[in-house]
């Protein structure tokens, strides 16, 4: 009997022992990794306490205090946004870097053009086509402008551009003439009917718009990834979450053990409920780069902005020798639809139409040749173009990379010993209890399959209303992208029109390939005799009117010697 209590009583010290052994091992591999992490240690244990404070982490034996969960709980709230903004740094950088260059590579080649046009007349006829040269630099304003978001409609625009070309010239071949503004006006609505400059409008005109479209479209895309992509990396983080974070990063520091990594589908199943919402975005934004992708490939072939602006002053002045070629006929349609104008009083020369424009400048002789088009103007003009063409290589790349970002954004977190265990360590890697293997399975992407989440508490019913504003950015501007595809444009509302209407209409569609007939007999009389009425303001002076038209027929006549 005796032996039988001293027996239990050895085993009874035993016991007791093996229970202080427990109870005073060391937080010292806690305390250095807390304090690594910028924290105080300050009340921090150096030995296990009991753990029933603790909220998140298991109770039980721990190395953690009150405090020192909280500040764990607000450092795995802030290292999880910088684990998605590191995770989304390449998709956002490029949508920002990409869109800088695009926009500045197609601004620079517009001024170049302008540039190539410009310094061609300028050094061609000098200061007379210096004091009217207005017409060319509305068109190339009203291009700017429409690129960088204006409301401007290409098609009135590019109308518009030949209706003025087209009084100037019709006042140049008719001096003896006095044409009144109702008079020029008339002869304006007739452009299209009369083809004064052939086929030159219509075929420059569906080049112009469905290039713009394409350029205009693409930049503003670039732009609303960028946007996209920056609000949605600045995630809004639950208070399930944050827990969850909290148990995944740093309960094995409570545990004792600061060097456990969480298992990797472990962190999967927290990441896909954290980010469930973001997830949702991925349908939608691969819908938008598809559709990018689509515009670039215009913008490298038929939508080729090159292909336009390269020879736009040769067309430009092959518009002008078509009406200088078939002015008789103009004038006699002209006159029998808007009626018999009134004479100015100065005879017309009895030369012929070549004569007046060889009388009104003097052609650059061979060794005094300007800059046109072979010229270093337009080697400029090509040296951008090609930077630009590299550049819409390089964007597809990144485009067709950045597919499918969004469901794969808890791929991304979740890497391998950076942020989980390795596969190697699935039966020692941090499962949210302790060290063991993961056992649930890991879910599939979305707010709808976060149902049965095992690691967080989502709501499924609630959709976050800001990732559904993106949502919707990214469908509105993939219609757009689909119609410039097509070589349509939905209006981009400039800030300075807010509340105005809808579409601008511009764009090639059948419109753009159709013909009228003139039809004279109904055309009304106008104005002939109203030279009263003229206002100083309005007045179109004649050398004014004419100049911009000589000069540019000029162009195409010195072009065509020098072949």
């Amino acid at each position: 009997m005796l032996s039988i209590q001293a027996l239990f009583c050895t085993f009874s010290v035993l016991a007791l022992s093996g229970g202080a052994d427990l109870k005073a091992r060391s937080c010292s591999e806690v305390r250095q990794a807390y304090t690594a992490k910028g924290f105080s240690l300050v009340n921090v244990p150096h030995q296990e306490i009991s753990g029933e404070h603790l909220r998140i982490c298991p109770q039980g034996y721990t190395c953690c205090t009150a405090e020192m969960e909280d500040k764990l709980s607000q450092q795995s709230k802030l290292e999880f946004e910088n684990l998605v903004d590191e995770a989304s740094h390449t998709l956002r950088t490029t949508f920002v870097s990409r869109h800088k260059k695009f926009d500045e590579f197609f601004l620079e080649l517009l001024e170049n053009t302008e540039k190539s046009l410009n310094d061609m007349f300028v050094r061609t006829y000098g200061k007379l086509y210096m004091q009217n040269s207005g017409v060319f630099q509305d068109l190339f304003t009203e291009l700017k402008r429409y690129y960088t978001g204006g409301n401007v409609n290409l098609e009135e625009m590019l109308n518009d551009f030949w209706a003025r070309l087209l009084e100037r010239m019709f006042q140049l071949l008719n001096s003896q003439y006095h044409f009144t503004d109702d008079y020029l006006e008339c002869i304006s609505k007739y452009t299209d009917q009369l083809k004064p400059f052939g086929d030159v409008p219509r075929k420059l005109k569906a080049q112009v718009t469905r290039a713009f479209i394409a350029a205009r479209t693409f930049v503003q895309g670039l732009m609303v990834g960028r946007e996209v992509a920056n609000r949605v990396s600045k995630v809004t983080v639950s208070p399930a979450c944050i827990r969850a974070l909290t148990k995944m990063l740093y309960c094995p520091y409570c545990r004792g053990l600061p060097a456990a990594k969480p298992c990797r589908n472990y962190c999967l199943n927290i990441m896909k409920g954290c980010l469930a919402n973001q997830a949702d975005l991925d349908p939608e934004w691969n819908h938008f780069i598809d559709a990018m992708l689509q515009v670039a490939e215009r913008l490298e072939g038929p939508f080729n902005i090159e292909a336009v602006m390269e020879p736009i002053d040769v067309k430009i002045s092959e518009a002008i020798m078509n009406m200088q070629d078939n002015s008789m006929q103009v004038s006699a349609k002209v006159f029998q639809g808007c009626g018999q104008p009134k004479p100015s009083g100065m005879a017309r020369s009895t030369r012929g139409i070549s004569d007046v424009f060889n009388a009104r400048f003097r052609p650059y002789s061979p060794e005094e040749r300007p800059t046109t088009a072979a010229g270093t103007s337009l080697d400029r003009l090509r040296m951008v173009w090609r930077t630009m063409q590299h550049s819409v290589i390089d964007i597809k790349e990144k485009l067709k990379q950045s597919k499918k970002f969004w469901a794969t954004l808890p791929d991304g977190i979740c890497l391998e010993d950076k942020v989980t265990a390795g596969e190697s360590n699935e039966e020692q890697c941090w499962n949210g209890h302790s060290k063991g293997r993961y056992f649930p399975d890991v879910l599939k992407d979305g707010l709808t399959n976060q149902m049965n989440n095992p690691e967080v508490e989502v709501d499924i019913t609630r959709p976050d209303t800001f990732i559904r504003q993106q949502i919707m950015a990214l469908k509105v501007m993939t219609n757009k992208l689909k119609n410039a595809y097509n070589g349509n444009d939905i209006y981009f509302q400039d800030s300075s029109d807010e509340g105005s209407g809808s579409g601008s209409g511009s764009g090639c569609t059948e419109a753009c390939v159709t013909e009228f007939d003139f039809v004279s007999p109904e055309a009304p009389v106008v104005g002939a005799d109203r030279s009263d009425e003229r206002a100083s303001g309005g007045a179109r002076p004649g050398s004014s009117l004419a100049l911009a038209a000589i000069l540019t027929l000029a162009a195409l006549a010195l072009q065509r010697q020098w072949r």
